[in-house]
Formats: C-alpha cells, sequence, structure tokens
C-alpha cells in the first residue's frame, strides 16, 4: 500500500477491510461516526476473532466537530473472588495466562458501545441497533473467509490452547486447523448478537443473558459471577491531552497507557526530533529514548486511577517533561529492562462529514484471551486479569473490583493547521512506539499518511507473538541505521520486511476544508473505507 486514501464524505479504517466497509455503510445511510463505529466493532470482532471479541474491554476518544473531547473507559473490573489468596490457596504464584483463572475481568466492551451510542444519539444519532449489529451477525451466522492472520495465530498457539474449555469446539474447522480462505462460522456468536438487539446492550451484564453469561462464566470454572457482570459500567472522561508544537494531542486516561504514547511525543519535541532526518539512525534512536523514559512513568505510576497516588495528567507537565527530555542522549543508549509484553488488540478510526472523529481500540488481550470460550454463549473470554501481580506490594497487585493495566489507548489530534488526526495501532509494548512513528513521520516530518503507516517500524521490547526484549527493525531499515543503533548500545534484531509484530497500525485525517485521507497497514488484512 503506497498510495493515501482519499473521500469528500466520509472515511473509515480497520485492520480487516470488512470492518471498515461495516462502517462506510453505516455512514451512506446517514449514522454518524460512533454508530459506524460501533457497527465495526461488532463486525471486527466476528471477523477477526483472534485479536478481539465481546468478550474484551475496549476504549474511545472521539473528538466533536465542535466543543471538548470526550473518552469512554470500557475496561471491566477484576471479580469479586479474585483475591491474591484465591490464586496463592491453589499453589500459584502468578495469575495463568491462559485458562479459567486468567479470565478474572468483565468483559467491558458492550458497555462502551452503549456509553458511545448514548454520546451519538446526543449528537443527533438515530440508527437502531438492529441496523448496526446486522453485519456482524450475518458474518457469524453465514460465515467469513478465514485470513491468514487467523490461521497462523490458530497453528501458533494451539498447543497451549487446545485443553481450554470451548477453543477446538469453536477455533477450529471440522478438527482440524483453519486455513486461509475457508469459511469460518460462528452461530452461537450470531444468537449471543441477536439477543443483545431484542433485549438492549445493557442486558450482557443485566438480564437474561446476563445470566446465561454468568452460568457459563461458572460452569467452565471462573472466578467471576452475575454480580460481577452487574456491577460493571463504562464511564465517560476526560481524555488526556498533550500541548504540542504541531498542536494538541489527546488520548486515553489510565488504565491504559495513553499518558505513555503523549509522553514519548512531548519527549521528542524538546529532544530536537524536528532536526534530524526522517527515518534515519537518529530519528529511531530519539524515539526509543523517549519511549524508555515513559516506561519509567508507566511502570512507577499506572494502575486503575482509583490506586494512582499522582493525578496522571500531571505525568504530562512541561516541567517533568523537560528535566526528563534533558536525559536523553543523541549518542548513546541508556540501560533498558523489560517491557510490559503482548497485546492481542485491533485499532479503528471512523471521520464523517461533519467532521466527528473517532478513534477506537478493543481487545482480549494475548491472541485468543484467555483461550476460554463459553458454551452457551460462544463468547471468547479475555485474559487482560493476568496482567495482575499476585505480589501485594506491587502497583499492579490484584484486588476485587480493581481495573487492571491496559496496553491500549487510542490517539487523537488537534492540530495547529486545522487538520484532526485519529490513529492508533495494536500491539502491547508497541502501541505507544508505532504511534510516535507514524506522527512523527507525518505530522513532524511531512510525510504522506500511507507512507507513514507502510514505512519501516522498529519496537523496544514485547508485543503480540513475541518473547524478547531487544529493539526489533523490519529488514527494510538501510544496514547503515542498523548498524549505527547498534554502535550506540542498542541490543538490535531484524525482523522480516513486512512483520505482523509491529503491529496493525491505521490512521485518518480531515483537512480544513473537510477533505479526507486514510492509511491503513499492509502488515494487516485491513483498509480505507470512504466515499
Amino acid at each position: 500500500m503506497l498510495n493515501t486514501a482519499r473521500a469528500t464524505h466520509a472515511i473509515a479504517v480497520a485492520p480487516h477491510h470488512l470492518a471498515s466497509q461495516s462502517a462506510l455503510a453505516v455512514m451512506r445511510d446517514g449514522g454518524n461516526a460512533i454508530e459506524a463505529m460501533v457497527a465495526a466493532a461488532a463486525t471486527i470482532a466476528v471477523v477477526y476473532p483472534h485479536m478481539n471479541g465481546i468478550g474484551g474491554d475496549s476504549f474511545w476518544v472521539i473528538l466533536p466537530p465542535g466543543g471538548e473531547p470526550i473518552a469512554i473507559d470500557a475496561c471491566g473490573q477484576a471479580a469479586l473472588g479474585a483475591t491474591i489468596e484465591a490464586y496463592r490457596s491453589r499453589g500459584l504464584s502468578a495469575i495463568p495466562i491462559r485458562g479459567p483463572l486468567a479470565a478474572n475481568t468483565v468483559a467491558g466492551t458492550i458497555g462502551g458501545w452503549q456509553a458511545a451510542l448514548d454520546v451519538a444519539a446526543e449528537l443527533g444519532g438515530t440508527m437502531s441497533l438492529a441496523r448496526l449489529l446486522r453485519d456482524a451477525i450475518g458474518y457469524a451466522q453465514d460465515g467469513v473467509p478465514v485470513t491468514l492472520s487467523q490461521q497462523n495465530a490458530t497453528a501458533a498457539k494451539l498447543p497451549e490452547l487446545a485443553a481450554q474449555p470451548g477453543f477446538t469446539d469453536t477455533f477450529l474447522i471440522d478438527g482440524a486447523l483453519p486455513l486461509a480462505g475457508q469459511r469460518f462460522v460462528q452461530p452461537r456468536m450470531a444468537r449471543t448478537l441477536g439477543l443483545l438487539v431484542r433485549d438492549g446492550l445493557d442486558s450482557f451484564y443485566r438480564g437474561e443473558l446476563a445470566s446465561t453469561i454468568a452460568a457459563d462464566l461458572q460452569t467452565v470454572g471462573t472466578l467471576l459471577a452475575g454480580a460481577d457482570l452487574a456491577a460493571c459500567h463504562a464511564q465517560r472522561k476526560t481524555p488526556l491531552h498533550l500541548a504540542h508544537s504541531a498542536g494538541t494531542v489527546f488520548n486515553m486516561t489510565p488504565p491504559t497507557q495513553g499518558a505513555v504514547s503523549l509522553a514519548i511525543l512531548g519527549l521528542l519535541d524538546r529532544a530536537g526530533l524536528a532536526q534530524v532526518e526522517a527515518d534515519s539512525a537518529d530519528h529511531v534512536h530519539l524515539v526509543v529514548e523517549a519511549t524508555k523514559r515513559a516506561f519509567g512513568l508507566r511502570d512507577q505510576f499506572i494502575t486503575d486511577p482509583a490506586y494512582m497516588t499522582v493525578d496522571p495528567q500531571s505525568l504530562l507537565a512541561p516541567e517533568r517533561l523537560d528535566v526528563l527530555a534533558a536525559t536523553i542522549h543523541l549518542g548513546e543508549a541508556a540501560p533498558w529492562g523489560a517491557g510490559k509484553g503482548p497485546g492481542d488488540t485491533i485499532w479503528m478510526g471512523t471521520i464523517d462529514e461533519s467532521g466527528l472523529a473517532v478513534s477506537f481500540i478493543q481487545s482480549i488481550y494475548h491472541e485468543f484471551g484467555s483461550g476460554v470460550v463459553l458454551p452457551t454463549t460462544g463468547i471468547n473470554w479475555q485474559n487482560r486479569g493476568a496482567s495482575f501481580s499476585l505480589d501485594d506490594d506491587k502497583l499492579l497487585a490484584l484486588r476485587p473490583g480493581k481495573k487492571p493495566f491496559h496496553t491500549l489507548n487510542p490517539a487523537a489530534a488537534r492540530l495547529n493547521d486545522g487538520r484532526t488526526m485519529v490513529y492508533g495501532t495494536m500491539g502491547g509494548d508497541g502501541q505507544p512506539q508505532t504511534q510516535a512513528a507514524v506522527f512523527t513521520r507525518h505530522v513532524v516530518f511531512g510525510q504522506p499518511l500511507q507512507t507513514a503507516v507502510t514505512a519501516p517500524r522498529w519496537l523496544l521490547g514485547r508485543t503480540w507473538g513475541q518473547s524478547t526484549d531487544t529493539l526489533k527493525l523490519e529488514q527494510r531499515f538501510p544496514s547503515a541505521v542498523v548498524e549505527a543503533l547498534a554502535a550506540r548500545g542498542h541490543d538490535v534484531e531484524v525482523l522480516l520486511p513486512f512483520d505482523e509484530t509491529m503491529g496493525h497500525a491505521g490512521a485518518l485525517v480531515r483537512h480544513p476544508d473537510g477533505m479526507l485521507e486514510g492509511a491503513s497497514d499492509p502488515r494487516s488484512d485491513g483498509g480505507v473505507a470512504g466515499y
């Protein structure tokens, strides 16, 4: 993908082309960008099931054409029964990554859809839920072609997931690994989505469907119960913001690492990035060094905001960023420890004709989440709570009702020249770094939007499918860049030319005259849809 997509009325981007088409269809029918995103969120949950699902969490950043930005926190909390003692009494020193005991937090994303639709209605939205979920129900009932990404993820993870309740019945086809191009059907998911249309999205947490889900969760052996579902409510918030020389950048509040993504851009604004050459060793080095400092803030402070000791916006205070930026040295890599690990996620964006823009991210954490599929509803439950610690003194210590730390963070910006931008990516530790790559390439260096997404990327730490904490570079970087980074002390590892480890990024821009641009990631199955 070398050319930026352009449109005049509405535009959408997703890591699966069917999701971006679902969004565009809603906007063609008169729906706004938020309603379009709910349609895309439902579709992507069905057609990219290894990456996300309705058994996970989500976060929204919404930029109305006028007025203040809106954030929606749709993160589910830990079960009341999820205590440190509950795991210690089972002889566990850490929360399992897979299985029923990994499924220890409520899935919040459906509540987020409803909270977003409430905002959509305030902005004049009138689309019915039946219309918004129509594509997703059809794809679940009639099937969709398996992607190569799903094929590869299933093959790679089957050894650790085959024993989990419901996994093979759901994700294998006639008992065999799914192959790209085969029809993949999810009749139980079709019925569940149909019940949400009939009874409303709130029924996921309080109602007949909630009772069924709670019974399923108990049947498979999780610590979750009906009371946990009933206590889950998405929250409308004010997003974090960064004053950047190019404009104002927005991102999600804790428990996400949105502050990390903003801190990286703030540090780069102070560290002389604009004076170096785009995609040079200096460019990569500065972003990597800013990432290390921002990760230090994350690891010291970011958790459920109810447990934080500082105001998260204060982490972006100019004086704090000034001090950190002064520690960045162009010629030498700072010591580096370890990252937070992988993240299985999707990011999507929409902008409608009014200029309403949405940045959205939805996840079940690792590939296939906990690997536990609920028998009646067909919901694959997330394992986000595996990020909790069983050490009572740790920042991320497990507590009943506590929200888990999230690598997820949807980004948006209002630029000084009048442009609006939404952008994001999947990928654990890689999310803030890829966001920085896309933003700096397009906004700071003026690269075309698609070039900013397609160009070779880097990753410090771990992300989807990786377990090492090296500085990973795609093979398309010139050897001189690789050698220069190694000479500065970076532990460099070269990956494939287009490596899915780097995540699935995307971006949309609206110009002051209403013209729209979009870019999707050639590392994904995605596409831009516009008219």
